[in-house]
């Protein structure tokens, strides 16, 4: 199963960019791809152009009404089908606390569905803070993709996490296969070669070969509700995702 979640306990790191653009990509090869909106920020949301109508038309429903994750999903024009967010979703921690029962909520909606087979991978957009919608989609994920911009900043937020997943994986009994994802990339500057030598020397065969370069066409089309793909096919951000999906699909972390 090829259940994806993108996730770094910092903000501003291509997050959500990397899991739009991963789903359209894959879109783009003809499969049928869900992506999952777990951010109260609903960026994901927003660049696909799809609206939920209040809290109940988000994964919140799933925990207040036992919703079908099915009856959720809203289709985007660049065929994403997507289960989109509301800033409600922020209520969720307050309401139920981070029980296993609550932590493995998702999962097993989506075990249940059958959502997340060979030919329907799911992508999901994760809250930068470590609360019961990531760890939903932790707990749920086949394969975690942690974005890092080139900054050290960044790096910080990526190794709390090996933190944060060493304590989890002994309450899942297995390990979270990961990937290190480093974006924002600017080959003139030094500080990112230095960047991505840390990150190479701290998490070694998990940090992915594909670089996201820093690219006007990726920070552009957020602001006019496309993808990469949509605003600007021929761009160096549309070539390096294309790049890091047949790299994610070529070592089976994407089936």
């Amino acid at each position: 199963m090829s259940i994806i979640a993108v996730f770094n306990q910092k903000g501003g790191v291509g997050k959500t960019t990397t899991a739009i653009n991963v789903a359209a990509a894959l879109t783009r090869i003809g499969r049928t791809t869900y992506g999952i909106d777990l951010d109260p920020q609903a960026q994901m949301s927003s660049i696909a152009n799809i609206t939920a109508k209040s809290g109940a038309d988000t994964v919140l429903g799933l925990f207040q009404q036992n919703r079908p994750l099915r009856g959720l999903v809203q289709q985007a024009e660049c065929n994403i089908n997507i289960i989109p967010s509301h800033a409600e979703l922020s209520k969720v921690d307050a309401l139920y606390g981070k029980g296993y029962n609550v932590v493995n909520r998702l999962n097993s909606a989506l075990q249940t569905e059958r959502f997340g087979g060979k030919d329907t991978p799911v992508l999901i957009d994760c809250s930068p803070l470590v609360g019961v919608l990531s760890l939903n989609a932790i707990f749920a994920c086949s394969g975690l993709l942690v974005p890092i911009s080139a900054d050290h900043l960044s790096t910080k937020g990526a190794m709390q996490i090996e933190k944060t997943l060493k304590a989890l994986e002994q309450v899942l009994k297995r390990r979270v296969n990961r990937r290190y994802l480093v974006t924002r990339f600017d080959s003139r500057r030094r500080m990112a070669w230095d960047v991505l030598k840390l990150v190479e020397e701290h998490f070694g065969a998990d940090v992915c070969k594909t670089r996201i370069a820093e690219n006007v066409s990726l920070a552009e089309s957020p602001a006019v509700n496309k993808t990469v793909y949509e605003y600007a096919p021929e761009s160096r951000g549309a070539k390096d995702y294309d790049d890091l999906l047949k790299e994610l699909m070529a070592d089976g972390f994407i089936e």
